[in-house]
């Protein structure tokens, strides 16, 4: 039986989505802090838990008869860390076969303050001496493309990454090699850099839209002080507007970069390109 953390996330409908094409839905557990919100995946045929990481008698209820346990790392900005960590503690406890968790790339040697904790999660399975596989994410595409609609009526992406290369993925293509890790033999003790195949600068990416939209989209590097500021202007909290333009520092220096090539190995296909993205946010 596998299950999904946080299944009622973006990224964690998709790993459900990809898994059923192959899984019976009833060996398949969303395990989520609220139900209610699960209810179209229990529709069809998913066993839906509680699983709230504050509460650890729900993630013993939760992992009951789990062989394979996805840990989709929480979106809280700061104090992920006991989060994870009472669900490696429980999934211990649970004896599961297998832990696959969603890391960041290259989060052992990032300078990206995102990926700390990410690096102590890593820490704390290592030292639980659970069979585990690390999934280390590069940045989601549709991170960039929320600015979509901004950059199109502003004419011009803002950011502070200078000329760094980002090897951003689609979600998808995320949600597909958790899959795989999940339901593929011999995976413990794996570290993935997951990353796309081709890499872009922001100065690339406003190109490219300027190029399918016919409007005129140019990329503004900003001095981190200033980049937090239109981000808090835009009505992001401090703290998650400090995290992202320090993140797009670290990509100024390739923090977000990577060309392994593992994320196209794993899935069996090549990643989703750029411009396939693009085209599809712009008809939406």
């Amino acid at each position: 039986m596998y299950a999904i953390t946080g299944a009622t996330g973006q990224l964690g409908r998709l790993v459900i989505d990809t898994l059923l094409a192959t899984v019976p839905a009833d060996h398949i557990v969303a395990a989520v802090r609220n139900p209610a919100k699960a209810r179209d995946l229990a529709e069809r045929g998913v066993l839906v838990r509680e699983a709230d990481y504050t509460r650890p008698e729900t993630l013993a209820t939760a992992f009951d008869g789990v062989d394979k346990l996805l840990l989709i790392s929480s979106t809280e900005v700061s104090g992920r860390l006991p989060l994870h960590r009472a669900v490696i503690e429980a999934a211990q406890r649970a004896g599961v076969s297998l832990l696959a968790y969603t890391s960041m790339l290259h989060a052992d040697t990032s300078p990206a303050r995102l990926a700390i904790e990410h690096r102590q999660t890593e820490e704390v399975i290592a030292a639980s001496g659970l069979p585990a596989v690390i999934l280390r994410n590069g940045w989601y595409a549709e991170n960039h493309l929320m600015a979509l609609p901004a950059a199109l009526e502003h004419g011009a992406f803002v950011g502070a990454a200078k000329d760094g290369r980002f090897s951003s993925a689609a979600r998808k293509d995320y949600a597909e090699a958790a899959a795989v890790a999940l339901t593929t033999d011999d995976q413990a003790g794996k570290t993935y850099e997951l990353a796309a195949d081709h890499a872009f600068t922001l100065a690339e990416l406003a190109a490219e839209v300027s190029r399918q939209s016919g409007k005129n989209v140019v990329y503004n590097d900003l001095a981190m002080d200033a980049y937090v500021n239109v981000l808090t202007g835009i009505g992001l909290p401090p703290d998650l507007a400090s995290l992202l333009a320090d993140a797009d520092v670290a990509a100024s220096r390739d923090a977000l970069f990577d060309d392994g090539g593992a994320l196209a190995r794993l899935i069996g296909r090549p990643t989703t390109p750029l411009k396939s993205l693009i085209a599809a946010a712009l008809r939406t």
